[in-house]
């Protein structure tokens, strides 16, 4: 049986870990785009990300100071016993992120959204948010702790219903003007990675473009051939628009366009863009049936 303490260590080592550590793959496409860029500004932006990258993995700080939504996706098996039960999940994510908030990997950026009021510890109603999935078979835990960036969320978060008859061209020119909009001025901090959710519901077309951003390793494709296509078409298409880090001059706006779909209404066409930032923060507890767990950057979805 996992323990509820067992839980919260897990919580707590992988957001403080997503917090200071840039994901293997992230740090490989921001490599890539480093020696793409032939704009100054925009090769200026990446080196001193990287700079700020190196200072961090010190023990100088964050990757980011925007620490954002405390974000917590968790997996389990048929066979997965928790102590008191899934409903200790939220209370678990709520002890890990007061903890990471009070040792200053998270920072207080959670607030009353009426009376502005701040609770200093990144919790209240709605936060931090715990999505649960299963899987077919296992007896273990996987946990990917995510602080999600305000910029991303702010300013990289779109949603239309389209037509039908509207159909890829329509897709495609609302994910490319979504970006686009986003990437003025870096607001959303590009090189992002960009999840698009098509079809289902509203809330659910949102739901798989988030994770679409946040939990498909960079430079993986869907595996459906037509809707890879359809990424590697956008992606040729960003690559065109003359947008690079930071909304400088350059290629690199996206260093990745996940496309997810749910099926849809036969009168519905819902698309949804979510952006993460360049950073790309997530960082993953892969539990046993006895609370033993490891941390990774590696992302196996």
């Amino acid at each position: 049986m996992i323990s509820h303490d067992a839980v919260v260590a897990a919580m707590y080592d992988a957001m403080r870990t997503a917090a200071i550590a840039l994901p293997p793959d992230v740090a490989a496409a921001l490599r890539t785009a480093l020696a793409e860029e032939t704009d100054p500004l925009a090769r200026q932006h990446l080196a001193v990300s990287f700079e700020n990258f190196r200072l961090a993995s010190e023990g100088q700080g964050l990757i980011c100071g925007d620490t954002g939504y405390p974000l917590y996706f968790v997996t389990a098996g048929p066979e997965t016993c928790l102590a008191g039960g899934f409903r200790g999940l939220q209370q678990a994510a709520e002890e890990a992120t007061a903890r990471c908030t009070a040792d200053a990997y998270l920072r207080p950026t959670m607030v009353d959204p009426l009376t502005r009021a701040n609770p200093g510890d990144n919790v209240g109603p709605g936060m931090p948010k715990v999505d649960l999935s299963f899987v077919a078979e296992g007896d273990g835990l996987e946990i990917v702790a995510c602080p999600k960036g305000g910029g991303s969320e702010i300013f990289g978060t779109f949603y239309r219903m389209l037509f039908p008859s509207d159909g890829e061209a329509g897709i495609c020119s609302f994910v490319i003007d979504s970006i686009v909009a986003g990437c003025y001025a870096g607001k959303i901090c590009p090189p992002a990675i960009i999840g698009v959710g098509i079809g289902g519901t509203a809330d659910l077309c949102m739901q798989i473009a988030k994770k679409a951003a946040l939990l498909r390793p960079v430079g993986r494709r869907n595996p459906r051939p037509d809707i890879a296509a359809l990424e590697t078409r956008l992606m040729d298409t960003m690559r065109e628009a003359g947008i690079g880090p930071m909304g400088s001059a350059g290629v690199n706006a996206a260093m990745a366009i996940n496309i997810e779909v749910a099926v849809a209404h036969t009168a519905a066409l819902p698309v949804a863009v979510n952006a993460q930032c360049l950073v790309g923060r997530r960082w993953r507890a892969i539990m046993d049936a006895e609370g033993e767990y490891t941390l990774t950057g590696e992302m196996d979805r």
